[in-house]
Parts: C-alpha cells; sequence; structure tokens
C-alpha cells in the first residue's frame, strides 16, 4: 500500500470473455483511479483490442511490473511473449494459456510484496486446465500457492447477503458422501473468522442449510440432518458459536429469512449459487475467506453468449474492487487492534478479601 492507497493486481482471465470489458468498463470512471492503483496482469496489446473493438474510453499506461505502477493511471503488466489472437465468445486453450500465465504473474509479485490483493476476472475453467493448472478453479489455485497451509471458503456476496459453501467445484454424486460433521465445523469456523476479521460483525450469526428437502423430514428423506448437520451445530453452539439450524433451503430463502443473519452456509454449490444470483447477479462478488491474501472476482462467468457485443455489466466487478479495499482495510484495523493487548488480570483470594492480582506484577517491581 502506498500513500493510503491499495495496490490492486487484477487478472485478464479469458480474453475471448467478459473480463477486459468490464474491467476497462470499471476504470474509464475517473473516481476509482483515485480509490486505489489498479495493475491488470495480462497483454496491452489484448487490452488495446478490446478497447477498440468495443469503443472504450479507459487509457492505460504500460508497464513491466507492479513496482512501477503509477497513481491515477490504469496500469498493464505484459505476462506472456505468445501473440495471442482474440477471438470472442470462442473456448480456446491459447486463451487458457494466457489466463494463467497472468494468474501466475500476479501470485508472484504478490510474494514480492508488489501488490497488496488480487482481484480475478473470469477464467473458463475447461481451456485453463492444465498440467501447470489441474484445479478446479481460482479458489484452490490460491488455496495451494499462497494458503500457508489454511483452508479457503468460497463467499458470494452482496452487501450483508452473504452465502458460504460445504462443498464446492465436487460432482452432485459426491457431495453426501464428502459431508462430514468435521468439514462443516471446519467450515464454520472460517465463515465465522471472516464475518469477524473481515467485515468487522462482532458476534456473527450463522445460518445452515439443510442437505435434504424439509431438512430430512425426521429422517423421512435423508438421515444426514440428524446423524451429521445437527451434531455439528450443536457442538459449535455449545462452543459459543452463533450458528442455527438446519433449515430447509426452499422455504429459509422464499421466505426471506435470509435477511436476518450475517451469514448462511449452504451444503453445496448450487444450492447456495442458484438463489443468490437469482437475487444479487448484477452486484454480487465471489470472496475467496480463510487465506492470508484477499481475493475477490465477479460473481459471473466468461458470459461468452455476449462477449464482443459492449453490453457486459461492470457492477459485479466494480462491487469486487470495493469488497478487496474494504476487506484489506478492515484486515488492517484488526491486526492493529490486537497489537497491544491488555496485561491478563486475575482475583487472588486472600484472608476474607479479593485483591486485583496483574500477572506482571514482579516484572514492574
Amino acid at each position: 500500500m502506498e500513500n493510503g492507497k491499495i495496490k490492486i493486481g487484477i487478472t485478464q482471465g479469458d480474453i475471448n470473455g467478459v473480463g477486459y470489458e468490464v474491467i476497462l468498463k470499471t476504470f474509464a470512471d475517473p473516481v476509482m483511479l483515485e480509490l486505489c492503483i489498479p495493475i491488470i496482469y495480462g497483454s496491452p496489446k489484448v487490452a488495446a483490442y478490446h478497447r477498440k473493438a468495443l469503443d472504450l474510453p479507459t487509457n492505460f499506461s504500460i508497464i513491466n511490473s507492479a513496482s512501477e505502477a503509477g497513481y491515477n493511471r490504469l496500469n498493464v503488466v505484459n505476462c506472456s511473449d505468445d501473440e495471442v489472437k482474440v477471438e470472442f465468445s470462442k473456448p480456446d486453450p491459447e486463451a487458457g494459456k494466457a489466463a494463467f500465465d497472468a494468474l501466475e504473474k500476479a501470485v508472484e509479485e504478490y510474494k514480492e510484496g508488489l501488490i497488496d490483493v488480487i482481484v480475478t476476472a473470469p477464467i473458463n475453467k475447461h481451456v485453463i486446465h492444465s498440467d501447470s493448472f489441474a484445479f478446479p478453479g481460482h479458489t484452490e489455485y490460491l488455496e495451494e500457492k499462497l494458503g500457508e497451509g489454511a483452508k479457503s471458503l468460497m463467499i458470494l456476496m452482496k452487501d450483508d447477503f452473504r452465502v458460504a459453501l460445504v462443498t464446492g467445484h465436487i460432482p452432485v454424486s459426491q457431495i453426501s458422501s464428502t459431508i462430514t460433521k468435521e468439514l462443516i465445523q471446519e467450515k464454520i469456523t472460517i465463515f465465522n473468522k471472516s464475518l469477524k476479521q473481515d467485515f468487522g460483525i462482532g458476534a456473527p450469526r450463522i445460518a445452515v442449510l439443510s442437505l435434504n428437502p424439509h431438512a430430512g423430514d425426521e429422517g423421512l428423506l435423508g438421515s444426514e440432518e440428524e446423524t451429521i448437520i445437527k451434531p455439528a451445530l450443536k457442538e459449535m453452539a455449545d462452543n459459543g458459536l452463533l450458528c442455527f439450524g438446519p433449515y430447509p433451503a426452499d422455504g429459509f430463502m422464499g421466505s426471506g429469512n435470509y435477511t436476518h443473519f450475517d451469514g448462511i452456509l449452504a451444503m453445496y454449490h448450487d444450492q447456495g449459487l442458484a438463489p443468490f444470483k437469482a437475487l444479487s447477479m448484477d452486484e454480487g462478488v465471489n470472496y475467496t475467506a480463510g487465506l492470508p491474501i484477499v481475493r475477490t472476482s465477479p460473481a459471473h462467468g466468461t458470459a461468452y453468449d455476449i462477449a464482443g457485443k459492449g453490453v457486459a455489466n461492470e457492477d459485479s466487478f466494480r462491487h469486487a474492487i470495493y469488497v478487496a479495499i474494504d476487506v484489506f482495510k478492515n484486515r488492517q484495523n484488526d491486526k492493529h487492534a490486537h497489537l497491544n493487548p491488555l496485561r491478563k488480570q486475575y482475583y487472588e483470594k486472600r484472608d476474607d478479601s479479593d485483591k486485583l492480582k496483574l500477572d506482571s506484577v514482579e516484572e514492574d517491581l
């Protein structure tokens, strides 16, 4: 962070999708350049092609590294020597390689301390997949490269509406066998910590959704609620966490009960993301909680169906920038607040009077 401005590393994503369009539209607004120092990891030529093809006014500067990034301007780091052809809406392995090269460079410069956070434009998981990127998505890649042993948690959010997932990018046939009491408790623990540290919520209230229809109907429609989810929640509640459920997903979302909680933990991908995107697609943000790095992305994908038409909505990407800035600052504030904790105090009973003692009294004397 330089002079109070956060350096945001932005990966270009799939160059045949809407990534560059939403990036360039976002930073066409000069106010955005006052909030942060944006650095695109990608290709100046590709950025220029998108700008011309979509008739966008956004200017940018070409730099070799984030260390050269200038204030009040959009910066682009060239991440590949390969000549890549832009073909809107086409899934192309060359575009996948370009997306990976940009991500790899951003991670490298983050490790060097040259950027503060990473915001990723959408990728095509099929074409980026290779021997170098054998991951279901950004989340799992960043967990391995920058997690330092920590586990990640995908959170889809818009304002106070936050949905996290117990299981992520796995086949539906594997969901039931993957869900365990320990996994649910792990996700609740990460979620609770993130709500406190990243969003400044003192006592987060977390709602947990059921796996089966009607929360299993007391075992008639499935046993996971009785044998796995309820025991997991009881143990967490006994340890002081405010977690409630399991709630049937349809009634919980349809009744608006989700508005009464700071976070909702869904059992699987579509159970959480389908209602979230129905309600908050345009301004939704994908946030990766639990890791040392702050990483966000827009809630939408490559949107091949509208790529190159100039009609992509940049709101989700702009909010991804906002969230990255807010979370980074919240973490800094949280860290500062815990730098000088109060000395531990205790009472020692002597005779019939209680006297306040300090654990460092001997050192003070």
